[in-house]
């Protein structure tokens, strides 16, 4: 074997329990699971272990840094990595580059820390169509620009178009149903939708969504629920979403294990009403970044920054914390970072999300709870990308793979300093190859990009 997993406990989804058993790797894929004794040219001892799938983000802005001017185009990437993500799903929230074909052939070029696969954005699309008015309607020249572009996207290989409706006010339900129907020719592919509204109009904001999903026939990912619904409306939406799978509607949804959000101070979110909606203040909001970072806001700071800084993020401690862990047990949401560092710079889901939804929700309890966990970062999202040799350990499956020390798992990062990396990621295997040991980066170009082309995956 090119490398052997030794005496680690594996996580298998069809039994629901840990296995002892020995892994071999061959040209970057698991080649044998075996109770018998094996040898490779590199050996990892993984006694007291926990041997997991590579986690799957399904939800992130890793790509922010590919285009921002950042002087490390990898560095929200690498904080993902040292959390045991394999795959990097990014250009959600409607950002996603018109241009992924860009991406892809970037990170073809030099290599990635994590593979990546991306969404092209409604935002994206509207901007590359000529509308500049986040709340201007587009018109129907406007819209078939759009539905041009969304198309050469995603025969490039995108794995389908990212919303950020609260971020575009003046988009219509129809200019949505419009521009995302031209999936329906291209089978396999997803709709990520960031909700219109969120605090005390969420539940019009998730009804909006999974209409849009029935209106289409593709398959709604509804992106960090939490952040939507947890202001005393998490139980409903997450029954809305229950009927409407029941009823036929293909929705699901993904989240993070915090009760305080994150996005640009110039944004939309942040208009007239907003504080009235979380049932918040001003103190409720800390900056991010920049010239005032580590600071809680006043009236005074917070209309000086939206004003002069827009670019600059706030972090909003506004959502009910049992609320947000009865989103993240529920069994039709997966756990996603929505993250991004830029210059150090963010908020702790980027370093911590998947330790910390480890560490809260597993640590100390059965092993059951810590595969139902493992699950919503492995096996779930893979099967909802349609990643048929990821997020699994079986023969022949891809050999990205996590090796979690349990009694050690926890999330370092703060508000105050957001890129510590976790505890307890002893090793992620990317590829067949080791490139976290310990903690320590050993390589950060084994990433692959991993494209939709037809109903099946190029990488």
């Amino acid at each position: 074997m090119d490398l052997v997993i030794l005496n680690g406990r594996l996580v298998n989804f069809e039994k629901n329990r840990l296995e002892a058993k020995n892994i071999g790797i061959k040209k970057g894929k698991i080649y044998t699971i075996t109770s018998a004794e094996i040898t490779g040219k590199e050996v990892v001892d993984a006694r007291g272990h926990v041997i997991s799938p590579g986690f799957i983000d399904i939800h992130n802005h890793c790509d922010y840094n590919f285009h921002t001017g950042n002087t490390d185009p990898f560095e929200t990437s690498r904080h993902l990595l040292l959390m045991g993500v394999t795959t990097s799903i990014g250009g959600n929230c409607g950002s996603g580059s018109v241009n992924i074909k860009k991406y892809f052939d970037f990170i073809d070029t030099y290599g990635a820390p994590n593979n990546y696969m991306g969404f092209v954005g409604h935002r994206a699309l509207r901007e590359a169509a000529g509308i500049k008015d986040v709340y201007a309607c587009a018109s129907k020249t406007e819209i078939k620009v759009m539905q041009q572009l969304a198309r050469e996207a995603i025969e490039a290989g995108g794995i389908g178009i990212s919303l950020g409706l609260e971020y575009s006010p003046g988009a219509s339900f129809e200019e949505v149903i419009q521009v995302c129907s031209v999936l329906r020719d291209y089978p396999g592919r997803l709709i990520s939708a960031h909700f219109r509204y969120d605090g005390n109009r969420s539940l019009e904001a998730i009804r909006e969504l999974v209409d849009i999903s029935k209106e289409t026939g593709i398959p709604m990912q509804v992106s960090h629920l939490n952040s939507g619904v947890c202001f005393g409306y998490a139980s409903e939406a997450l029954k809305m979403l229950e009927t409407a799978r029941q009823e036929g509607t293909d929705v699901m949804a993904d989240a993070y294990p915090y009760n305080a959000a994150s996005t640009s101070a110039g944004s939309a979110v942040f208009d007239e009403g907003c504080f009235e909606r979380w049932d918040a203040d001003y103190q409720d909001i800390m900056v991010a970044e920049g010239e005032y970072a580590g600071k809680r806001c006043n009236r005074e700071l917070f209309l000086h920054i939206r004003a002069k800084h827009p670019d600059t993020r706030f972090i909003m401690f506004v959502m009910d914390e049992k609320e947000v862990d009865e989103v993240m047990l529920h069994p039709l949401v997966m756990v996603a970072s929505d993250g991004n560092i830029n210059n150090g710079c963010g908020h702790p889901r980027t370093a911590g999300t998947f330790p910390r939804a480890l560490q809260r929700y597993a640590s100390g309890k059965r092993d059951e709870a810590l595969i139902c966990m493992i699950e919503k970062m492995t096996r779930l999202p893979a099967q909802r990308l349609g990643l048929t040799m990821k997020g699994k350990l079986t023969e022949g499956a891809d050999a990205d793979i996590v090796v979690l020390n349990p009694k050690e798992l926890k999330d370092n990062a703060t508000y105050d300093n957001p890129v510590l990396p976790p505890s307890g990621i002893e090793y992620v295997l990317l590829n067949g190859k080791i490139v976290v040991e310990q903690g320590k980066i050993l390589n950060d170009r084994g990433g692959k990009s991993i494209k939709k082309i037809g109903n099946h995956h190029q990488v």
